[in-house]
């Protein structure tokens, strides 16, 4: 595995606004993630592990301090450049796949590509291509409601990462599966990460799946334990 950092986040502060409170999520955090990395994010409710993937993501903003993903200071790019890092640099997989319904399989997986300058043959031979790899050919032109959870995660997966992203982040993606799909679903992104060198930070609350990852970091009251900062 690689030792250049991917992810470096230094003095990290967030915050929140309920009311006249503002609840600090993070107070100074500091972070290094190495490219090709599979990370385990685990922590109590509340603790910031989804505030954190967002982050990372540019889906939100820090108040303070810097975070820089894939040689970019993502803090500071503007809403349209940061859209286009997001779409260039990141694949996102949730717990409930958000999946567009009225779309085939194949379809949701081209999603990301509209977003590129690839026509339409050169998308469709990377979806066909992306499906191959999360074993799903055969389910093209299914839509979500005639796969299963396993299936529709895996559409979701093969959705992340058909742009070819450095980075994948991942909310729960095995919360809502039984335990023999979410081995599955658990061993694909092993794959993903040991064959096709993707760097992933998984959210997670279950230990059996923390185990699939490289390492696991704990996540507590914004901090985490002490030891687990450098990949």
């Amino acid at each position: 595995m690689s030792a250049t950092p991917l992810i470096r986040i230094l003095g990290l502060r967030k915050g929140f606004t309920k009311g006249k409170e503002t609840i600090k999520v993070f107070d100074g955090l500091d972070l290094s993630i190495s490219a090709g990395d599979f990370a385990a994010v685990m922590g109590p409710s509340g603790s910031g592990k989804t505030t954190l993937l967002n982050l990372l993501g540019g889906i939100d903003r820090p108040d303070a301090g810097e975070i820089e993903v894939a040689g970019h200071r993502i803090e500071t790019l503007s809403e349209g450049d940061l859209a286009r890092w997001r779409a260039a640099n990141i694949g996102f997989i949730f717990q409930f796949y958000n999946l567009m319904q009225m779309l085939t399989a194949a379809q949701n997986v081209e999603l990301p590509l509209l977003l590129t300058h690839l026509n339409k043959t050169q998308r469709r031979k990377s979806v066909e291509a992306t499906l191959e790899i999360v074993k799903l050919a055969d389910r093209a032109t299914h839509y979500p409601r005639e796969m299963s959870g396993g299936q529709q995660q895996r559409v979701a997966i093969a959705r992340a990462i058909v742009s070819d992203p450095k980075l994948l982040l991942c909310d729960e993606p095995t919360g809502d599966l039984d335990r023999a799909t979410a081995d599955e679903i658990l061993e694909m992104l092993q794959i993903l990460n040991r064959e096709l060198n993707k760097t992933i930070i998984m959210v997670t609350h279950d230990p059996a799946a923390a185990k699939y990852a490289r390492r696991t970091l704990h996540l507590d009251k914004g901090q985490f334990a002490s030891g687990e900062l450098e990949a």
